[in-house]
């Protein structure tokens, strides 16, 4: 008597068990459905891609629209003191990847117009890079350093996107 007393029990544990389970399936996951909605309307509506990235938003350009504009002076830079206290240099060249096929490569004139502001260019890099140490300055091979030129130099020429990377040549730091 004992076992069907608690065989029952159980029966009736599990059918509400069950029974809950259907009731939280049918009200959650509208709900959840609803929510996804609406984040992918707010993410459209202010032009975010939901995927995750590398940091950078620069689109994928085809080899042959790129033009490699060179920055003809190599930069010494003073790096910001570390925690050793030490005063750092990094010594390297540049060079600009330009978008021939976009909108502001005609607007600014290509790299005959990026020789006429060479020198705001130079002094943008100069900033940019003075602010790092040299450890942030070689970590993950330059890349963090690239990317917040590449996105000063995007945000100084109005937002345009005909400047698609920054590259550095014999990189030397002390």
């Amino acid at each position: 008597m004992k076992k069907n007393l608690i065989s029952v029990i159980i029966l009736a544990l599990v059918l509400a068990n069950l029974i809950l389970s259907a009731i939280l399936v049918f009200t959650i996951i509208p709900q959840t459905t609803k929510s996804n909605e609406l984040i992918d309307q707010v993410c459209a509506a202010i032009n975010l891609e939901l995927q995750s990235g590398d940091g950078t938003a620069t689109p994928e350009v085809p080899i042959e629209d790129i033009e490699t504009y060179a920055i003809e002076d190599s930069f010494t830079v003073n790096l910001k003191n570390g925690d050793d206290g030490q005063t750092h240099y990094a010594v390297f060249s540049v060079s600009l990847s330009l978008n021939t096929k976009s909108d502001g490569y005609e607007t600014y004139g290509g790299s005959e117009g990026l020789s006429a502001k060479e020198t705001i260019i130079q002094s943008q890099i100069n900033t940019i890079v003075n602010s790092y140490t040299l450890e942030e300055f070689s970590a993950n091979g330059y890349q963090n350093v690239k990317d917040d030129i590449l996105t000063s130099l995007q945000d100084m020429f109005g937002g345009s996107d005909f400047i698609v990377g920054v590259n550095f040549s014999s990189v030397q730091t002390q």
